[in-house]
């Protein structure tokens, strides 16, 4: 009879998964970015999920909790740097910890785009190692728009 059991080993995926991994993680940070506090903007001001669900006790914490942990966990998969995790940690942790106090805390939050600026410290990191994904414009920072010719 032969033994039959695998022994475990690690795979290096190579530069290429590296660099899919890290902008899957540049636009899941540009998603949270603009929910979280750019879903109404108005002019250099905006206005997200974040700031709304502050004034629901509990519920603003429990959103800015998980929407920062999303952004860590991608930061992470991302293999940024040790210096750009501190930073968004930073920010999360002002974020919601002025989530804890009533009222004032609340405003502030309402006011302070930390996972804005969470997301802007791991795009930075993430452009460059890797450049912006492909579909991203440099020039606008948006989605390059494909024209489809007439038939």
């Amino acid at each position: 009879m032969t033994d039959r059991t695998a022994e475990p080993y690690v795979v290096d995926e190579g530069p290429a998964s590296h660099r899919r991994k890290a902008h899957h993680a540049w636009r899941q940070a540009e998603t949270v970015k603009r929910l979280s506090d750019r879903l109404i903007g108005i002019g250099p001001f905006g206005i997200g999920l974040d700031g709304v669900l502050a004034w629901v006790p509990g519920v603003g914490l429990a959103y800015g909790l998980g929407a920062g942990g999303l952004l860590l966990y991608h930061a992470v998969k991302a293999r940024a740097s040790a210096v750009t995790l501190a930073r968004m940690a930073a920010y999360l942790a002002a974020d919601n910890l002025s989530d804890t106090v009533p009222m004032l805390g609340w405003a502030v939050d309402t006011l302070f785009p930390g996972h804005l600026m969470a997301a802007k410290a791991l795009q930075k990191d993430i452009e460059a190692k890797h450049g912006l994904p492909d579909e991203i414009d440099a020039k606008t920072r948006k989605e390059k728009r494909v024209r489809k010719g007439r038939r």
